[in-house]
């Protein structure tokens, strides 16, 4: 009776009938990217896996604690009176008196840090309703802007007029569709606990449309709703300051302080990631680490690099764009693709050619490896000369 309250969270979703036969293929234990990667990987590889996971999560990091101070910073200094329109400020303009925007926002990013840097120095467990919560506001202020944007087109208000194609964007958006997608890295934690897994393809098939579904919608509804001019790069802005799209007081505070909630509660989740990984990197079979190295050195290393980041810049547009395009095109595609051709390779001898995968892929075939291994490197070189090219220009 004492395990009781937490057998819910340990079983599978579905209750699993097995017999004596043992398939290959069945997906019956979670095994965590990293765990693939010292499987398939030489110790090179292994070393790649993690540097590429950590960069990823380094940019992370830095987005976040750049998101919250900005949108704290639109919410304490921009115009709620309505007296104004939608308006684009400069770091440079006033915030209180002689405190410019850009001060403002060190000060909370100073109040991020100190507030939820701690984190970093601890685990964090038993998140679930944390989690439930944080989704549940998501879905809130998702479909609220998409039906406010619809609202404001359909009554012709609609101040967006964007070009057909505009070819300087692609790279960046390049960027932004792979750090959008990537969800690579959880997939284990939500495909394993479910027993009847004749469906998981479909299942994850109609997630991935489902979640472009809502990204093409919240995309289009933006760039006919808003001028493009003015549009912030922190989507939930864009309502904070523009009675004509909102003119709710409580629901445009709600819309600019909700990245503040749902960064804020993924942030120090994302930070122990990011320091068990690097303990992971250095650790040594049968080793272990001195407590100052454990407990002060590995949160530190954690922690410093993306404050220092947010502190130097908060083009989110860029954070977001270099942080998908490198280390995100890593672990999208350069990653699942070499695990892929490794694993094939081990697994031939143990159970011969024709043996028949239940979850095999419809792009199974080798080329497809080769194809996204190619596809990424091309897209780096793109993505890579593009940022070479926009410098020499400035």
């Amino acid at each position: 009776m004492g395990r009781g309250r937490s057998e819910p969270e340990t079983k599978p979703i579905l209750s699993v009938q097995r017999s004596g036969h043992i398939d290959h293929f069945d997906i019956v234990e979670r095994v965590e990217m990293g765990q693939m990667a010292s499987m398939f990987f030489n110790k090179v590889g292994v070393n790649m896996f993690y540097i590429c996971i950590i960069v990823y999560l380094y940019g992370d990091l830095a987005i976040y604690a750049a998101a919250v101070p900005i949108s704290l910073t639109e919410v304490a200094c921009g115009n709620h009176s309505c007296s104004a329109g939608s308006v684009k400020y400069n770091d440079t303009d006033p915030c209180w008196g002689s405190v410019t925007r850009k001060d403002a926002y060190r000060v909370f990013l100073g109040v991020f840090t100190l507030l939820l840097g701690p984190f970093t120095f601890f685990n964090a467990q038993k998140t679930k309703y944390l989690q439930i919560l944080t989704s549940l506001m998501r879905w809130i202020a998702f479909i609220m802007m998409i039906i406010l944007a619809l609202i404001r087109i359909g009554k012709g208000t609609g101040e967006g007029h964007p070009p057909v194609a505009s070819f300087s964007g692609v790279p960046n958006l390049f960027g932004v569709c792979v750090y959008s997608f990537m969800c690579q890295h959880s997939l284990p934690s939500l495909v394993t606990p479910i027993s009847e897994k004749k469906w998981v393809g479909t299942l994850v098939l109609a997630d991935y449309v489902l979640i472009l579904g809502f990204y093409v919608l919240l995309s289009f509804t933006a760039i006919f709703c808003f001028d493009s001019s003015l549009l912030h790069a922190m989507y939930t802005l864009n309502f904070t300051d523009n009675c004509n799209v909102l003119d709710i007081s409580a629901l445009r505070y709600f819309l600019g302080l909700f990245p503040v909630f749902t960064i804020s509660t993924n942030f120090p989740i994302i930070a122990v990631t990011l320091r068990n990984n690097w303990k992971t990197l250095f650790h040594r079979e049968g080793g272990t680490y001195p407590w100052v190295v454990d407990r002060v050195v590995f949160p530190l290393i954690t922690l410093v690099p993306p404050i220092v980041v947010a502190f130097c810049t908060n083009n989110l547009e860029s954070l977001v764009g270099i942080t998908g395009a490198y280390a995100g095109t890593g672990i999208q595609y350069i990653v699942p693709a070499c695990l892929v051709f490794f694993a094939r390779r081990h697994l031939e001898p143990v159970v011969g050619r024709d043996a028949i995968n239940m979850h095999q892929s419809p792009f199974r075939h080798a080329f497809w490896v080769w194809f996204v291994l190619i596809w990424a490197g091309f897209c780096l070189m793109f993505v890579t000369a593009n940022i070479i090219l926009t410098d020499t220009k400035k």
